[in-house]
């Protein structure tokens, strides 16, 4: 028996006819194959590529021809299931279902389901743009770790920062997937319980503002709307990551500024970076886009005072966040400035935080970079690599440009020996890696 979808993208809804050019809206039957970077999978149609959403691999479906080119791929998205896969659930957030929102788009994916479409979205990446063979023992152990308490909760009210903006009513709402349009909504399930509790839906806003919602680990939730705050005064709010060992860390961050979202997200990745690094007293490291200082402070901490923490940051706002993060940490020397700028001064850059040391190391024992969704680019693993660390940490949010850079270290003397990817954005296509590069030459 077909299922149908809910809404569907905007368009005609022709049936598609075979060996003529297709237009948006056509109606077209698709095999499903695995699945891609991006949160689609690939199908099929009179030999072109379609990129189909909201379906699963091994499914048929009937898709709606969201964007037609005469030349390339074509995007899809499933409105109907003709046959089902075992991993499809009722969705669990039917506005981001086919023709809605952004942001939800495997809520129809079971949660054992997810974890193995992110993982084969990490193979597939690592082996074809990445070049890793497909016997690489990163590969044959790869598999994606779920946060504790997850599968209990459904993934569900999860996020601790959320964004929204008003439509020509003043509903709050999000953009329809690759369009400007704004979609009134009524909830957000992926977002934390006291973020749920401040009605953000339930009021009229001023029509075309961005609201941003922070429930921090400590004090109330900051609602920010067009980045004044709705409230007071109050423009920060309070982190508290707590690691497995029990070690505490606490932290001051720009409400509109950069933090994990996951409620777990920062513990868990604080913790998978101080095993990559394995970083003792007197060692010498290089935090790359360092943010705030999530990992800076515990980093510090590890290589003691008469160790040394490097941490560069382009973004002064976090710069300012990570100065007030690190103080009492003499060994911190922060660096602000674009990164690839910074490692290629001749003579390094002064401190910002001290100045009594400035410059960089010669030679960091340890990188960590946590570059942005781009990757760090050949620019910046060029200056990683030519200072001969003994490992590179490398944090990532996106599979296509961890492996690009991982193609880029591997083809000068570095290989890629340690992999784990972590589930910290249930029921959407994004996952997070903590991947660790070791010099195979001298």
């Amino acid at each position: 028996m077909a299922t149908e979808l809910g809404r569907t993208a905007p368009g005609s809804g022709r049936s598609g006819g075979s060996g003529r050019p297709g237009a948006v809206g056509d109606l077209l039957t698709l095999d499903v194959g695995a699945p891609v970077h991006g949160g689609h999978c690939l199908a099929r149609h009179d030999g072109r590529i379609v990129f189909v959403r909201h379906a699963l691999p091994g499914e048929r479906v009937r898709a709606v021809l969201t964007e037609a080119r005469r030349k390339g791929y074509w995007r899809a998205d499933a409105t109907e299931v003709l046959v089902p896969s075992p991993d499809r659930v009722e969705s669990v957030w039917r506005a981001a279902g086919p023709g809605g929102v952004g942001g939800g788009e495997l809520g129809h994916v079971s949660l054992p389901g997810q974890l193995a479409w992110k993982r084969d979205v990490i193979a597939d990446a690592l082996r074809r743009i990445g070049h890793l063979p497909p016997e690489h023992p990163a590969l044959a152990r790869l598999h994606v770790e779920r946060p504790p308490g997850d599968a209990a909760r459904r993934g569900l009210h999860t996020r601790t920062r959320i964004e929204l903006v008003a439509d020509g009513e003043g509903r709050a709402g999000m953009h329809r997937y690759r369009s400007h349009e704004v979609l009134a909504l009524t909830d957000m399930p992926l977002a934390l319980a006291p973020i749920v509790a401040a009605d953000l839906f339930g009021r009229t806003w001023r029509p075309g503002a961005t609201i941003e919602a922070v429930a921090p680990a400590d004090g109330d939730v900051l609602v920010l709307v067009d980045g004044e705050p709705l409230r007071g005064d109050r423009r920060n709010v309070r982190e508290r990551v707590r690691l497995a060992d029990g070690s505490e860390y606490r932290y001051r961050v720009a409400g509109s500024g950069f933090w994990q979202t996951h409620v777990d997200a920062p513990a868990i990745l604080v913790d998978a970076v101080l095993d990559a690094a394995a970083v003792g007293p007197g060692a010498a490291v290089w935090d790359l886009y360092s943010g705030a200082g999530l990992f800076t402070v515990p980093l510090a901490e590890a290589v003691g005072s008469q160790g040394r923490v490097d941490a560069v940051e382009g973004d002064e706002r976090a710069v300012t966040d990570a100065r007030r993060n690190v103080h009492g940490l003499d060994q911190v020397v922060l660096h602000g400035g674009d990164v690839a700028a910074v490692l290629d001064a001749d003579s390094g850059p002064a401190g910002t935080h001290s100045p009594a040391r400035p410059g960089r190391p010669a030679r960091p024992d340890v990188v960590v970079l946590d570059p942005p969704r781009a990757g760090a680019g050949g620019d910046v693993m060029d200056a990683v690599l030519a200072a001969a660390p003994e490992r590179v940490v490398y944090v990532a949010c996106d599979p296509a440009a961890l492996a690009r850079d991982v193609a880029h270290a591997r083809e000068r003397g570095h290989e890629l020996s340690f992999l784990r990817a972590f589930d910290l954005f249930p029921h959407t296509h994004h996952v997070e890696c903590v991947a660790v590069l070791t010099r195979t030459t001298t």
